[in-house]
């Protein structure tokens, strides 16, 4: 069944995913601030708009993929008028806690079902349609969800109600951070005591050590030949977005009171990275910032 959707943000991620949901048959209303992507996302078979409001305007679902919760409140409190009752609401973004339920609220406000679910998968999930989801919300929204998302992922996982997707989403990326950062290391401690990158991959790999952060995105060139090292670390996931997570994570740890001491650690390490220099390489490039300490 083809859905009227509109499609709120066009970066790296959004625009590729809007553009799946078009050649899936539906029918995508495209905006961004940016013309250049805007554009490309036409090519790509989206319809365009010329804001949020009229991108809404008459859509059975509304999409948002945006920087920073801000973004996202900002664009659902513009768009209010045009949710229609039944409404599904679906906030792909990665955003604060308190960003995500004021999003609900007011699509609750408006009898609109939401649902936030951000993604992991990278740019290469989001252009295969490979994504997962980590979706949070009433069952009813997630019920109604589940096609469209399926349309622009290989898995949803239903995480629990309204921000429970963030909450998944934010622990996710600061075990990831923290794994990556020992990971590198590692290999940097390995090579100074004279192993091969591969000796060390295929130990690693299949011993108690292994984790995503080697089998899958191994820091170093040659072991895994698809990791963003092997094409000098050019995201991927970029460091600077690495950044932001351990920063919504810092903040979730600091309202729940948790202790997240190697959380914290890596903010601080990824912070300096980006400051000098990294934050628009992948967030495994940071191997470079530790070989020089």
């Amino acid at each position: 069944m083809s859905l009227k959707i509109a499609f709120i943000g066009l970066g790296n991620m959004g625009g590729p995913m809007a553009e799946n949901l078009a050649k899936a048959g539906h029918a995508v209303t495209a905006f961004d601030l940016n013309e250049a992507v805007v554009a490309t996302a036409e090519h790509g078979g989206c319809g365009t708009a010329a804001n949020a409001v009229e991108a809404a305007d008459g859509a059975e679902v509304i999409i948002t993929m945006l920087p920073a919760g801000k973004h996202v409140v900002s664009v659902y409190e513009e768009v209010e008028d045009k949710i229609a009752r039944g409404t599904l609401m679906i906030d792909c973004s990665t955003i604060d806690i308190e960003s995500a339920k004021r999003a609900h609220e007011i699509a609750a406000g408006q009898d609109a079902h939401s649902v936030d679910a951000p993604v992991s998968g990278g740019i290469m999930g989001a252009k295969n349609a490979t994504l997962t989801f980590m979706a949070g919300g009433s069952d009813a929204a997630l019920d109604a969800a589940t096609p469209v998302l399926d349309v622009m992922g290989a898995k949803m996982v239903r995480c629990g109600g309204a921000s429970a997707g963030q909450a998944a989403k934010v622990c996710n990326n600061m075990i990831l951070a923290i794994t990556m950062i020992g990971t590198c290391e590692a290999f940097e401690m390995g090579r100074r005591l004279g192993l091969e990158d591969q000796a060390l991959f295929d130990v690693v790999s299949t011993a108690s050590g292994q984790s995503w952060s080697t089998t899958t995105y191994c820091p170093v060139p040659g072991p895994v030949p698809t990791s963003p090292a092997n094409n000098g670390y050019a995201p991927g996931f970029a460091a600077s977005l690495m950044s932001k997570d351990l920063g919504l994570a810092a903040q979730a740890a600091e309202t729940t009171g948790a202790s997240t001491p190697l959380g914290t650690h890596a903010r601080a390490l990824y912070d300096t990275f980006c400051k000098n220099g990294g934050a628009d390489t992948d967030f495994s490039g940071i191997i470079e910032m530790l070989r020089k300490v």
